[in-house]
């Protein structure tokens, strides 16, 4: 649909959107007489057994019921992402209590579990398929090209709190495990298109089909174009973002005790920001557009033998390489990774996990003036060493997890991330858990050899970062405690708190400054580097609950609080308050969700997500809100409107002034989606 017909739509569209959100809490109340669609089964429908039983694999690298996990464990099902509109991972993550997500601009978000949320936010970890995505170069993720098709997903499984005894380094605050969907769940083809304002065009091919009886294989292609964002002077940002990405997968079996997975994509694209450069004639930062192409591609193996019904064996490997080029550094990765792990039924009440692995990088950089990586090349290698113990004490009731990684990186020495976990499970609907941890965050090419270069304000000088090879890792040791329950056919809770202690934030130590006689005339140049001078702690309480309030109408309400106190040692010469990294986080988000199902196969999905403000950096509070109607036109055929950011015109998520980065503000948007399956 043409782009000019839909900007013509926008201010029907924020008006609806106002109603929407009333419809949502009164039309079911005026709909008892009709007869909707049956829903599609889901989390909220299942009977009370299924619910608690449900298998999910994150917490412990193996199947268990979720009644049986010791851990804050949100699961994103293929049904909530359908209902959700989202067009990315990042979007979809907004419903998970305890999650900041925050867009920066375009094609950057900021998303992090209980705190510390950066643009590039180093403490949580996140992975496809077991294969890890976070980046070993400026710490994070890049979402712009972690672009999983959704229809290709088969749940998300998000952890918050250390998973560092299984997944090792940097699981500090969570860990999120994207779980893609076997090859035969996906035979024949899927066409979707569509299109908007803010996502312009979209479109997805998939075919799925079978070599012989024993492999199944899907392929697929898509692409998705994103139109600039405003920035803060309303002028348009120059942040848009396009990528166009293909992949495939294959399942085989081998016999009665093997079976084989191998699962690959490439992608190409760019994405554009406003970035803050600096100057040197005369000393000064100044704001460009930069566009930067982006390449990638990755190809995982998976082999699985069992040996008996209480031994099996698993073996994965991959190998990952991106290109990208710009908007400060062009950047190239190429990383390499085996792992082995063994799964041991010991008697009747021991199930042992262990494994070993090892992960190669090796990059190759160069930067603008003042900006870029000394070495500029770089090779570096991580080896680990885990093994977890489940115990089940009393069958059914009391079962413990005790484990341990004993992990090696380039960066640092021998480290240990041990845990133990406990759940009691009273009865098949009601599970108490606690649970204390530890897990560090290894240091990032950014932290041991960035140097930067920038000017004070007002003209005062510049700063002069370099990064610090001696920096150590940043550690936290967690104490959870939690509960979940279904207590009625139509209604399930979960809450967990927590109370995490760090040691070894890291800290900007300004060194004595000095005349630089290399300008003309000289100025005063502030030395700063990176050091391990903060502490602290953080405490918060995670809830959301479903309710099926009428057989048609189901409503998923969340909310979180989080509370952080850090401080600088006394030696410390770090002149940012650390008020500012506590306040770069909200203290309070809720969420509401509303799915109702409508006569004549059509539904609505109204979802609202509050952010409470963020005062270090002067973002105020806003409510987002997110409205999707859905006709099901045919049995493998639907057609769905998407309103997003309907409650306001625009509005800014994030401001991270430590950035070059510029933020944008959100832009209320549409589209129109069209999904054929035959």
């Amino acid at each position: 649909m043409h782009t000019h017909f839909w900007k013509s739509q926008e201010a029907n569209v924020a008006r609806a959107g106002r109603r929407i959100l009333l419809a949502m809490l009164l039309a079911p109340l005026l709909a008892r007489g009709q007869a909707p669609q049956a829903p599609p089964k889901d989390l909220t429908t299942t009977s009370l057994e299924d619910l608690m039983n449900v298998e999910v694999t994150s917490a412990s690298k193996k199947e268990q019921k979720l009644s049986q996990v010791a851990a804050a464990i949100f699961v994103i099902t293929q049904e909530d992402i359908r209902r959700s509109g989202a067009r990315n991972i990042p979007d979809l993550l907004r419903m998970v209590p305890g999650l900041d997500v925050a867009q920066v601009n375009g094609n950057t978000w900021a998303v992090s579990a209980r705190g510390f949320n950066l643009q590039n936010a180093n403490k949580l970890l996140v992975l496809e398929d077991g294969r890890a995505v976070y980046t070993p170069t400026f710490g994070g993720v890049y979402w712009d090209t972690f672009d999983v098709p959704l229809d290709d997903i088969e749940r998300i499984e998000v952890i918050r709190g250390p998973g560092g005894t299984v997944w090792g380094a940097n699981a500090v605050n969570g860990v999120i495990n994207v779980i893609t969907k076997k090859a035969a769940d996906t035979r024949g083809w899927l066409v979707t298109g569509g299109g908007g304002t803010v996502t312009q065009a979209l479109g997805e091919v998939r075919y799925g089909g079978q070599v012989n009886p024993d492999t199944d294989y899907r392929v697929f292609a898509k692409y998705e174009n994103t139109d600039h964002l405003l920035a803060p002077n309303g002028q348009e940002a120059s942040d848009g973002w396009h990528l166009l990405h293909g992949g495939f997968r294959a399942d085989t079996t081998l016999g009665a005790k093997d079976t084989v997975t191998t699962e690959g994509d490439v992608y190409a694209g760019s994405s554009g920001a406003m970035v803050s450069v600096f100057s040197a004639n005369p000393p000064q930062n100044t704001t460009m557009s930069a566009l930067s192409p982006l390449s990638g591609g990755d190809f995982m193996g998976q082999w699985n033998h069992r040996f008996s019904s209480r031994y099996e064996l698993t073996v994965q490997s991959y190998f990952d390489r991106y290109s990208r080029n710009g908007p400060l550094v062009r950047e190239a990765l190429n990383t390499a990774d085996v792992q082995v792990q063994n799964h041991v039924a010991i008697g009747t009440r021991q199930d042992l996990m262990f494994g070993a692995e090892y992960r190669h990088c090796w990059d190759q950089t160069s930067g603008v003036a003042g900006f870029y990586f000394q070495p500029a090349n770089l090779r570096d290698g991580l080896a680990s060493m885990f093994i977890q113990d489940e115990i089940r004490l009393k069958p059914e009731r009391w079962t413990l997890y005790v484990g341990t990684k004993l992990e090696n990186s380039f960066f640092t020495d021998y480290e240990l991330q041990p845990s133990a976990r406990l759940a009691w499970t009273p009865g098949k609907t009601r599970t108490v858990w606690t649970a204390i941890s530890r897990a560090n965050r290894t240091p990032t090419r950014y932290d041991t050899g960035l140097n930067s270069v920038e000017a004070l304000p007002g003209g005062q000088g510049i700063s002069v970062f370099s990064g610090n090879p001696k920096v150590k890792s940043e550690l936290v040791t967690a104490y959870e405690l939690g509960y979940r329950a279904q207590p009625g056919r139509r209604f399930s809770v979960d809450v967990a708190t927590f109370y995490n202690d760090y040691t070894n934030l890291e800290s900007l130590e300004t060194q004595t400054p000095f005349l630089d006689t290399n300008y003309s005339p000289p100025v005063l140049a502030v030395p700063i580097t990176l050091e391990n001078k903060q502490y602290g702690t953080t405490e918060g309480v995670e809830v959301f609950a479903n309710w099926q309030v009428q057989s048609h109408w189901t409503l998923s309400p969340g909310y979180s609080f989080l509370e952080m106190h850090l401080h600088r040692q006394a030696d410390s010469t770090d002149t940012i308050d650390p008020a500012s990294y506590a306040g770069s986080s909200p203290q309070h988000q809720a969420s509401l969700r509303s799915h109702w199902e409508l006569p004549k196969r059509t539904s609505l999905d109204v979802n609202a997500y509050f952010v409470g403000r963020l005062p270090a950096q002067e973002v105020a509070s806003y409510t987002r809100l997110d409205a999707q109607w859905s006709w099901k036109l045919a049995e493998r055929a639907a057609f769905s409107v998407v309103g997003q950011n309907l409650a306001q015109d625009h509005h800014v998520e994030f401001n991270d002034r430590f950035e070059n980065v510029l933020s944008s503000m959100v832009k209320r948007g549409v589209y129109a989606k069209l999904t054929m399956e035959f």
